[in-house]
């Protein structure tokens, strides 16, 4: 709410009168003639921007005023610059219509391209900015270009044309490489009794204080810094943006470079100076290339002095960039970035660092023959074991990793490995992380790996309370917020379950057995309420899913062994569906499994969401179509025990304090059973038998085991439904257990089917011109 004054004031903005307005226009524009501003024509810019904001009607100002305004933008007083944008943004026509004034500014600036909703006419004066020469403006005139370009090349990047290209990247080659290598703001050498017209200009420096020997950089150092080198700052900035951008060659840009070249290459050019001139008569942008090339490798040189880890992270990202578009850099770079790596792997603090310097291998290290695995060591095994509690870099990582997935995949075989190592940042914060971890696991799931993977991912809230040890473990004594010591700290401790410890902890798979865990799980029991291990629980079944989907690669053992860990957890019911969808022979090899938790009334009650799955599971992928393994024996055997659980929950009371089963638990049951009788027709007559009994009995009435009217309806509808099937047997193997071809048809494959005949027609209809 605002205060009471403040409504006073926006009560008269809102009531002012015509007249009165009018007339204050006036005033004003007879301020702005002046040629010096006091704060009498402040105030009053303040009183017209609130003027115009307290209304939501536009209203037009006089043209005299208005082209005064368009002139304050290029004040030297930013306040008034910040006051007439202000003013304009409320007046101005929308997006489209033309800027009449837009000529007449003489500098351009933020508040200026605030105005200016058509990138278009941005463009045009970041262009004509740029080509102005220094004496036909102020000498700070360009340094608000660069900023404003960057947000034009992220926000609508088609707007620059290829001459603006052109233009733009000459302009950063100038600035890069040939800034001047004095000290600006009037430094000098001299003492402090030395006049003006003696001073001497000062060189710039290096980080340790020695003189720069070099072109300029952003790790150079003075006491002040002229116009260019701020340029050069700005575009060292924004150059990896630029590259990304604009350096993917088109097929016209392509031949004018090849003309260009063809000229560079035949002209009589001395070997000797070949580095020097002939980057010179180069295209504009394979000059900026090489420019930015040279800058790279001096600011890694200049970081022997001084580690600058956002200066090296920026420099090896524009490295490994320019390398990917011109191959031949890669040699010329490659002992550079190798010395780099050499001289930070064995410091942490320089993760950030190593992280390029990854990509950068990854990408061109098969090119120049070198092993990588010293790299991967670090980036799979010290970075997450180490620094799993440092969200920057787990995002960081996480991003390369899903950038490079395809790449790592193919030619990394620790990536696939090393995932009880990168769990750890799942484990450790995972709200963060979720949904990069949901893109990555089914990458991780392999042959090898599939089985490990997935009750690695059941054990993660206890990952997450082993870390959570790991780090309380360095402060003694700890508690409780009651007072009482940690028993799962002690056991941390305790040399008895170190082991147990040191598998949660490992760094690779393969490393250990996980089916000793359950003394672990009691261990950390008291874990279970801690906020972090808590949102861990809730990840899990989320990337149980998302590994399920690296499924189909895994052969059948290893799919085997994992059903009976699914058919523990009520909260994976969804999951075994699609498991068994994707490898049907699961339900013949778990049959025993199956048929023991289907064939426990109990679970009715108590389970209700994954038994109805199991129940579904068993009547659809029990036959000899789905797996050549499935025998009369083991149908009449799983039929016996659905029907007795059936016959069980329809003929009594349900337990004390449970509710009754629900139709969908009741007809899944019936489906299955019918299911299973088409396929072996000598239990036809006992599930028909069952079917026309359920008939009579509710014709009496409510009944025990169903509370609901409308619900016993549906419960009998369906059962007449299989009755009637089951009348004919050959009708309902058909239905009930359909054929391969009918349940995924190929009609637009089928070349006896007039339906290829239309979609073709219809194809060459719509591709016509």
């Amino acid at each position: 709410m605002y205060s009471h004054g403040s409504e006073s004031l926006i009560k008269q903005a809102r009531e002012i009168q015509e007249s009165e307005l009018q007339r204050f226009y006036g005033r004003l524009v007879k301020l702005l003639q002046g040629k010096e501003f006091g704060r009498e024509t402040v105030d009053s810019l303040q009183r017209l921007q609130l003027i115009l904001t307290a209304t939501k009607y536009t209203r037009t100002l006089p043209a005299e005023l208005q082209r005064r305004l368009f002139s304050l933008l290029s004040s030297p007083v930013e306040q008034l610059q910040v006051l007439s944008s202000a003013v304009l943004r409320e007046t101005l026509p929308p997006s489209g219509k033309e800027l009449n004034y837009t000529e007449n500014i003489g500098q351009l600036n933020t508040h200026t391209a605030a105005l200016l909703a058509d990138l278009s006419s941005l463009c045009a004066l970041v262009l004509r900015s740029l080509e102005s020469r220094q004496s036909e403006g102020p000498v700070h005139s360009l340094t608000h270009t660069l900023p404003i370009l960057n947000t034009v090349l992220t926000h609508s990047p088609e707007c620059l044309s290829e001459d603006h290209l052109t233009l733009l990247s000459k302009k950063l080659v100038d600035w890069l490489r040939y800034a001047s290598i004095t000290q600006g703001g009037g430094a000098s050498s001299g003492g402090f009794f030395i006049g003006p017209r003696s001073r001497q200009p000062v060189p710039i420096a290096e980080l340790d204080g020695t003189v720069s020997g070099d072109f300029f950089t952003v790790l150079c150092v003075g006491q002040g810094f002229t116009e260019d080198q701020w340029m050069n700052v700005y575009s060292f900035s924004m150059l990896h943006h630029w590259l990304l951008t604009y350096h993917s060659v088109s097929s016209g840009n392509a031949a004018a470079d090849i003309d260009d070249r063809s000229e560079v290459e035949g002209s009589v050019v001395s070997m000797v100076s070949a580095t020097s001139s002939s980057s010179r008569l180069l295209p504009p942008k394979e000059r900026l290339r090489e420019k930015a090339f040279q800058y790279c490798l001096r600011l890694i040189e200049q970081s022997d002095r001084s580690e600058r880890i956002c200066c090296l992270v920026e420099a090896v990202c524009i490295l490994n960039t320019v390398c990917v578009e011109e191959v031949s850099l890669v040699y010329r770079s490659f002992p550079c970035v190798k010395a780099l790596f050499g001289r930070l792997n064995s410091d942490l603090t320089f993760a950030r660092v190593l992280l390029p310097v990854a990509q950068f291998y990854l990408n061109h290290g098969e090119m120049v023959a070198v092993d990588c695995e010293s790299v991967w060591k670090l980036v799979f095994g010290r970075f997450p074991a180490e620094l799993y509690n440092d969200p920057f870099l787990a995002h960081e990582l996480l991003r390369f990793l899903r950038l490079n997935l395809q790449n790592l995949q193919l030619r990394v075989p620790q990536y696939s490995r090393s995932f009880p190592n990168l769990l750890k940042f799942l484990a450790w914060d995972s709200p963060a992380v979720v949904d990069d971890f949901v893109d990555l696991l089914p990458s991780l799931v392999t042959t090898d790996t599939a089985v490990e993977l997935l009750h690695t991912l059941l054990d993660l809230p206890c990952l997450s309370a082993t870390l959570v040890l790991q780090l309380r473990a360095t402060c003694s004594p700890i508690s409780e917020a009651g007072g009482q010591a940690l028993h799962s700290l002690d056991a941390f401790r305790s040399t008895k379950f170190r082991g147990l410890f040191l598998y949660l902890l490992r760094t690779e798979a393969g490393s250990g057995n996980y089916n000793r865990l359950s003394m672990l799980h009691e261990l950390l029991a008291e874990a279970a309420d801690w906020p972090r291990v808590a949102h861990c629980a809730q990840t899990v079944p989320l990337q149980h899913s998302s590994a399920v989907e690296g499924f189909p690669i895994v052969p059948c053992h290893a799919i085997s062994s994992l059903s009976p860990i699914l058919c523990l957890f009520r909260v994976f019911s969804c999951h075994l569906l699609r498991l068994c969808k994707l490898h049907p022979y699961v339900v013949v090899d778990q049959s025993h499994v199956l048929l023991e938790f289907a064939g426990t009334t109990a679970n009715v009650y108590s389970k209700e969401e994954i038994y109805t799955h199991v129940v579904w599971v068993l009547g659809e992928y029990l036959s000899v179509s789905r797996d050549s393994r499935c025998s009369v024996k083991l149908i009449t055997s799983c039929f016996e025990s659905l029907e007795a659980v059936l016959f069980e929950i329809t003929s009594s009371t349900p337990p004390p304090g449970t509710a009754c089963p629900t139709p969908r638990v009741i007809t899944t049951l019936m489906s299955a059973l019918a299911k299973l009788a088409s396929r072996s027709h000598d239990l036809i007559p006992r599930v028909s038998l069952f079917l026309s009994k359920l008939r009579t009995v509710t014709r009496g009435g409510s009944v025990t085991w169903c509370s609901d009217e409308e619900d016993l309806v549906a419960i009998v509808t369906r059962g007449e439904e299989l009755w009637s099937l089951l009348k004919t047997p050959g009708v309902a193997q058909s239905v009930l257990t359909p054929p391969p071809h009918v349940t995924t048809p190929q009609w637009h494959r089928d070349t006896n089917m007039s339906m290829p005949l239309q979609l073709r027609t219809l194809t060459s209809l719509t591709h016509s011109q």
